[in-house]
């Protein structure tokens, strides 16, 4: 499946660790010809961190995609009326990210732009980054993966021995895990 000329939303949520990857791939589904609007949270927008500055990331995204990063929920909400994406990624999604979305809380504009997206009966895309995967947000995971259009990127322990509750998406998978979700399947094995 070609993503050329598919709208792509990308949101980014506060796991700063994984970004160097995420925007690795972002720039590779840029070369693929999809037309990428990125989402940012509140946290990833405005937190600098040992892994960069907030405005370095939201100019890098810009550069990537062409497009200005929607910062604000009001900014996320018209995805939903205006059917503005042809498939949502959380990419990374935090834990804290997670529970709220299987929690049906909407306060940051990631949240908005997924519960927007989902009233249109097209796909979600998860791309989990949490300590806590293997403990409090297991049943987040087991929620989410038993949802309608709900699809996540395969995903695997990331440091047994120091975090063993800690799961990373394997971001390399993003673009066949996006054609897969776009066809209506889980791209397999999701846990690898």
């Amino acid at each position: 499946m070609s993503l050329k000329g598919k709208h792509v939303g990308i949101a980014f949520t506060g796991s700063f660790c994984t970004f160097d990857k995420a925007f690795s791939e972002l720039q590779k589904l840029a070369n693929e010809g999809a037309l990428v609007q990125t989402i940012f949270s509140d946290a990833a927008a405005t937190i600098d961190s040992r892994f960069g500055s907030a405005e370095s990331f939201l100019q890098k995204a810009e550069e990537i995609t062409g497009i200005k990063p929607m910062l604000t929920i009001p900014e996320a909400e018209p995805i939903g009326p205006k059917s503005l994406l042809d498939i949502l990624v959380l990419f990374p999604c935090t834990g804290n990210t997670m529970a709220k979305l299987a929690n049906g809380i909407t306060d940051s504009p990631v949240l908005m732009a997924a519960k927007a997206h989902l009233r249109n009966n097209k796909p979600l895309l998860i791309s989990i980054s949490t300590n806590d995967a293997l403990g409090m947000n297991m049943k987040n995971i087991g929620l989410l993966m038993n949802s309608k259009n709900i699809y996540f990127i395969p995903f695997g322990q990331d440091n047994p021995q120091k975090k063993p509750n800690s799961m990373i998406a394997h971001t390399e998978l993003l673009i066949p895990s996006i054609e897969a979700a776009l066809e209506g399947r889980q791209y397999q094995p999701v846990i690898q």
